[in-house]
């Protein structure tokens, strides 16, 4: 049996949304280590609930990480929601975080 796809919407089942954003999070930031590791790259996330919580995972130091990205002259990449859309599901194969390699 293989994974159903699911619709990618808000879920409204405030609960459900809490438990998601849980497995989630701790998914993202556990690849983002992993891809840290075995690429040899810098990585920051940030992550602010819909309560105004902050998340935050760094592979070396946030301040670093920040400070690098101020001095870089431009971004290589960058993604918004709605340029996520636009994207077919083959090009997620590359980057999904702020990295510096």
């Amino acid at each position: 049996m293989g994974r159903r796809k699911i619709q990618i919407k808000a879920i409204t089942d405030e609960k459900t949304r809490l438990v998601t954003f849980a497995k989630r999070k701790n998914g993202l930031f556990k690849k983002a280590y992993e891809l840290s590791v075995l690429c040899e790259c810098e990585i920051a996330l940030i992550v602010f609930t819909k309560s105004d919580r902050l998340h935050q995972y760094a592979s070396y130091t946030m301040e670093h990480i920040l400070h690098r990205r101020d001095a870089h002259p431009k971004s290589n990449e960058f993604y918004t929601n709605q340029g996520m859309c636009k994207v077919s599901p083959t090009d997620f194969r590359f980057v999904w975080f702020v990295l510096f390699v």
